[in-house]
């Protein structure tokens, strides 16, 4: 089994792009959406048996939520529950499809979760993310669940899926971030967030800015292309066996410890927006990876060229599918053995 832990929460996403002809705003939409969440009902999605570790809101957002988790076969025993309300985040969706966030998280029940006893031996993968590291008291209680899982040999995933609008002091952040590379055997990350780890402002290095949260399609610059890669050795040092970095419509790149490169293209698609796409690539990335019994940092490492690029490009057509259609909705197992 694998687990997903972090947030889940509603995105209100616009009817339209721009106002609308009669000069009233869009409305907006509510959908089931947040990373970890979202990664979870793509696993449940492409067949993986999965489990969503989370604290859910008791109002009827949090119901429509675990509601998602079941009706897409997602174990939901690990959730816990309170009265508290479902965070909100608020899309803008660019032209190009691409998506930044407004979040409000004051108060909410996914802040509120606690380290849950020790996972069940069947759990093969956590994977962990977005939101839920950073917003505490929960962003604690979720390290401490990375760090003892991986302790007792559980196969790690992180996407930090980097808000900067909820991060109020980026430096720490950073730090914070580099302590838990010795706790993670896969570290995926778009090259915007990248670039942001680093400490390099992606908007001047010809990139669509932080803000998108790192689903925009990638025109990054030479330089900043150079800063991603060098940053990801440093990382790479620090304990992942892996990196895959997502460049947008431009595909998708693994780093290895032993120095291998390897890059896929992106599926050509009509995009409609990019929520979910970079979650997709988390679900999918674990999926294939087990297919491959690579849920372990020894098999992880034995993997070879040819391997990764099956991974990759499955993870590649799963984003092109969910980029396809309007908001996150990940692609079933059916629509990739098409």
């Amino acid at each position: 089994m694998i687990v997903v832990a972090g947030e889940a929460l509603i995105d209100l996403v616009p009817s339209s792009q721009g106002p609308c002809l009669d000069g009233q705003l869009p409305a907006l939409l509510p959908r089931r959406g947040g990373g970890p969440y979202n990664t979870a009902v793509a696993l449940g999605r492409l067949g993986s048996p999965t489990a969503f570790c989370s604290r859910v809101s008791t109002d009827s957002f949090g119901e429509a939520l675990l509601n998602g988790l079941r009706s897409g076969g997602v174990d939901t025993s690990l959730v816990q529950r309170g009265a508290e309300p479902t965070t909100l985040a608020v899309a803008d969706i660019s032209p190009d499809g691409s998506a930044g966030y407004g979040f409000y998280a004051d108060g909410t029940a996914d802040r509120l979760f606690t380290l849950p006893p020790e996972l069940p031996a069947t759990v093969r993968a956590l994977s962990l993310g977005t939101c839920s590291l950073v917003l505490e008291p929960g962003a604690s209680a979720y390290e401490s669940l990375l760090r003892r899982e991986a302790a007792r040999g559980v196969f790690t995933a992180l996407d930090p899926n980097v808000r900067p609008g909820l991060i109020s002091d980026p430096d720490a952040y950073r730090a914070r971030f580099r302590s838990w590379l010795p706790h993670v055997a896969l570290l995926k990350l778009s090259e915007e967030d990248a670039l942001w780890l680093a400490g390099r402002d992606a908007a001047a290095d010809g990139g669509p800015g932080s803000a998108t949260g790192g689903d925009a399609a990638d025109s990054g610059t030479d330089s900043g292309r150079s800063a991603v890669l060098a940053a990801a050795r440093e990382w790479l040092a620090a304990g992942p066996v892996a990196i895959v970095l997502t460049h947008g419509g431009a595909g998708l790149t693994v780093l290895t410890r032993d120095g291998r490169e390897l890059t896929v293209p992106g599926e050509r698609v009509t995009v409609v927006d990019t929520i979910g796409a970079g979650d997709t690539v988390n679900a999918a990335l674990l999926h294939r990876l087990d297919a491959h019994d690579a849920l372990s940092h020894a098999a992880l490492a034995a993997l070879g060229d040819k391997d990764w690029e099956d991974i990759l490009r499955f993870a590649a057509r799963a984003a092109a599918i969910t980029c396809s259609r309007a908001g996150a909705e990940p692609p079933y197992a059916t629509e990739l053995a098409a």
